[in-house]
């Protein structure tokens, strides 16, 4: 029997009932991150929460978002002190209530127009785990370092070596997943070993993962990119630990109020409800 593919009013009758959260990881974006949360707030989905996570910014972030993000945000959370991509991903997802969780960088690289494309193999009860492929083909890429690109295909190469799915973009920003999916991993990576860690662990769920692709306006280092070749390195190692050394499956974990932190480490801004 054929299967039916479903219609765009289904879809759209889906995401009406489907609670999407949106964790804005922040480390000194104080040029883009106001822009950045307005544009997702505008994005063309019918009920948005939005998760800002200032990662120990010194650059005066934390102004623009106490001044300008707070207000249309659902929730502002402040790490005391750098502590990576990684730490602050589990803060805001230990945060957010939506049936789904989708991962947004705080620079402009990602297009949040772009949601409902990520989102519809969820929506259509297909997927688990959407990721959003740069290198898919079929929209507009900028073209920006070489090596970087060398680097990330070789990462996915590995990482899928040792996964036995077949993504061309495992290191990219743009992930969303069934809140549950979340709830029931243990994530530990702090820094951007948490895009192998957590490819790793939704493989070895068995969790259905789709990928999308998606525009990229990737920027160069005097624009703010922050990632390095040592990340790429921790990323090597992070595949090999995630997929042969860490197999205990336990719930996602955030450590906003670890007992290694002093209490004024992390501070929670206003959780504002929007119509």
């Amino acid at each position: 029997m054929a299967l039916r593919t479903p219609s765009a009013g289904f879809l759209l009758y889906e995401s009406l009932l489907m609670k999407v959260s949106v964790v804005i990881p922040c480390y000194n974006e104080r040029d883009t991150v106001a822009e950045i949360v307005s544009a997702v707030r505008t994005a063309p989905l019918p009920d948005i929460e939005i998760i800002v996570v200032d990662d120990g910014s010194t650059d005066g972030s934390r102004t623009i978002l106490k001044r300008n993000v707070e207000p249309i945000a659902d929730r502002v959370i402040y790490h005391g002190v750098n502590r990576g991509k990684g730490a602050a991903l589990r803060s805001g997802f230990a945060a957010a209530t939506g049936d789904i969780v989708l991962v947004q960088d705080a620079d402009l690289e990602y297009n949040p127009e772009e949601y409902p494309r990520l989102l519809e193999p969820i929506l259509s009860g297909k997927a688990d785990v959407v990721f959003g492929s740069r290198f898919m083909g079929g929209r507009p890429r900028r073209v920006v370092y070489f090596w970087h690109m060398v680097g990330n295909k070789l990462l996915t190469l590995f990482s899928n070596m040792c996964t036995n799915v077949n993504l061309t973009d495992m290191e990219t920003c743009y992930k969303a997943f069934r809140a549950s999916v979340l709830r029931n991993i243990d994530l530990r990576e702090d820094r951007f070993g948490f895009e192998p860690e957590v490819t790793a662990k939704v493989a070895r769920a068995r969790c259905r993962i789709y990928e999308v692709g998606i525009s990229y306006d990737g920027r160069t280092y005097e624009e703010g990119k922050k990632i390095t070749w040592r990340d790429g390195i921790r990323a090597f190692y992070a595949i090999i630990r995630y997929n042969f050394f860490a197999r205990k499956p336990a719930a996602v974990s955030s450590n906003e109020n670890s007992a290694s932190e002093s209490a004024d480490t992390v501070g929670l801004g206003p959780r504002l409800k929007h119509s």
